[in-house]
């Protein structure tokens, strides 16, 4: 990124973004700084499908943009042209009886490329297409490298050799690898596209949902993907080398569609090695420099891949006190912190590690979650008061050595998933560290454990990866079953509670 990002967001266009919008578009067109969107013409636009009209904000400003029509299948089927398609600019060919989501156009600022923010888009406007039952989204993509091969090769046999990577086509190429398929080859689409010859790709994604007759569609995400990484213990040369490392398990989970990726705690600890030389405590405290790196680089990672990013846990200095804490980075660019409660004697021992004092939840794109680093997840009270705020999963980062002592995050892990009726998700390290003081052996086994009733696991397990091999586990957790759970469960933890005998409360908000 050109710049330090705080903050992405998408949402459906408002009339109030058209200057923004208008200037975005110039500089993503600079070749057709003339034919930009008027302001009436996106009036129309909010008036007759304002659903259908989406923009991404970077900081508060509009950097692109994905407007859409829907129109009759049969009118797609014919040849036609943009001023056609568009009912020459008026958009009377728009119907909410149409079958198709037709794309009439997408772009993304150039300072702003490189993050996947078209993507983004692409993924709204296929969520939009299910919401509404429409059988495909269409739309006629330009080639703008195509006029540096017109001498040599037809427009069939440009889009062969993008579509065999021969050739890259910033536009096509794009279009290709978000599941769109080529229908056919339109001549004269668009006047003045002169980098594409004014020949267009007319590409289609099937929407595997359609069904003939309506029913409702609720709009409300109920199923989560989780990618929780079991990360192997392994030198590494400096902060880039751990950053690619990360990057290659983010990639991996974003690509299966994750909602988050779970790295375990104080993954980070190979960089400790460089400072052996030094006590143990002097040693972590080094470690700290690398957490506002880590955070910053992690927030990229988030917005570039679509998804939030729970970082585990690494020493964290603050006002001179170091702390075991962790990051949730969002995909919209926005970032909480968290802190681990309760230290285990060794971590005061050796380190000098203090415990935080905030009991919290967090609000995400996929409902209330809670974090807890490790030992926390062995004081019930905690995750007690996480249930009472709404919290739907709750995310345990460990590190732990020995057998026994995964064996007591594990099963305190299945009891607040039982007694919390929630998800719990643990991801730990594996592997040794030979050259890291009291960081030398790793065990772990990550898993995602359940409430134990008919709609879970009869072992209240809903998977888990082999033990002390490095692997990722994805899972789906379903948040409907837990809605079952609390109002028609064989038991109901929750609401069964004896007030009127006890009660836990906060001491600190």
């Amino acid at each position: 990124m050109q710049a330090e990002i705080n903050k992405v967001e998408l949402r459906n266009l408002k009339i109030a973004d058209y200057k923004e919008l208008k200037k975005s578009m110039m500089e993503s067109y600079p070749e057709m700084a003339d034919n930009y969107w008027n302001e009436s013409e996106v009036k129309k636009l909010l008036k007759i499908f304002p659903e259908g009209q989406l923009v991404i904000l970077v900081d508060g400003i509009v950097v692109g943009s994905a407007l859409s029509l829907i129109v009759p299948e049969d009118l797609v089927d014919k040849n036609h042209d943009y001023a056609k398609i568009t009912g020459n600019y008026t958009f009377s060919t728009h119907s909410y009886k149409g079958e198709v989501l037709y794309g009439i156009d997408v772009f993304v600022d150039p300072k702003y490329r490189g993050l996947r923010l078209g993507r983004r888009m692409y993924d709204a406007r296929k969520e939009i297409c299910e919401q509404l039952n429409l059988k495909s989204i269409v739309f006629a993509g330009r080639i703008p490298n195509y006029s540096k091969y017109a001498t040599e090769l037809t427009p069939k046999a440009y889009i062969d050799k993008v579509k065999r990577k021969e050739i890259h086509d910033p536009v096509l190429s794009f279009q290709l690898s978000n599941d769109f398929h080529v229908m056919r080859i339109m001549k004269n689409y668009l006047e003045g596209d002169k980098k594409s010859k004014e020949f267009a790709v007319l590409l289609e994604w099937n929407n595997i949902y359609y069904v003939e007759s309506p029913k409702y569609i609720n709009l409300e995400k109920s199923v989560i993907r989780l990618g929780l990484i079991q990360w192997q213990m392994r030198p590494l040369k400096d902060l880039d080398a751990l950053f690619e490392q990360s990057e290659f398990f983010i990639d991996a989970v974003s690509g299966y569609g994750s909602d988050f990726a779970v790295f375990p705690e104080l993954f980070i600890a190979p960089l400790m090695a460089d400072y052996n030389h030094l006590s143990e405590a002097d040693a972590i405290r080094e470690l700290a420099k690398y957490a506002e790196p880590i955070k910053k680089r992690f927030q990229e990672l988030a917005i570039a891949y679509n998804i939030n990013i729970i970082t585990g846990s690494m020493p964290q200095l603050v006002d001179g006190v170091l702390y075991n804490s962790g990051f949730l980075c969002k995909r919209d660019g926005s970032y909480e912190t968290y802190t681990k409660i309760h230290i285990t004697p060794n971590e005061v021992f050796h380190w000098g590690i203090t415990g935080g004092d905030k009991i919290q939840t967090f609000d995400t794109d996929c409902g209330k979650i809670g974090i807890m680093i490790c030992y926390d997840v062995e004081f019930p009270e905690l995750s007690r008061l996480m249930a009472d705020e709404g919290m739907n999963i709750l995310f345990v980062p460990f590190l732990t050595d020995t057998q026994n002592g995964y064996t007591r995050v594990k099963h305190c892990a299945q009891a607040r998933a039982i007694e919390n009726e929630c998800y719990v998700a643990i991801a730990g390290c594996v592997g040794n560290l030979p050259k890291v003081n009291n960081m030398d052996i790793q065990y772990a086994q990550t898993a995602v454990f359940t409430p134990s009733d008919f709609a879970f696991p009869s072992n209240g397990i809903k998977a888990e990866t082999t033990p002390n091999t490095e692997m990722t586990l994805i899972v789906d957790v379903d948040l409907d079953l837990l809605k079952e759970l609390h109002e028609h469960g064989s038991v109901k933890i929750l609401k069964d509670r004896r007030h009127d005998l006890y009660r836990i409360k906060k001491l600190k908000s």
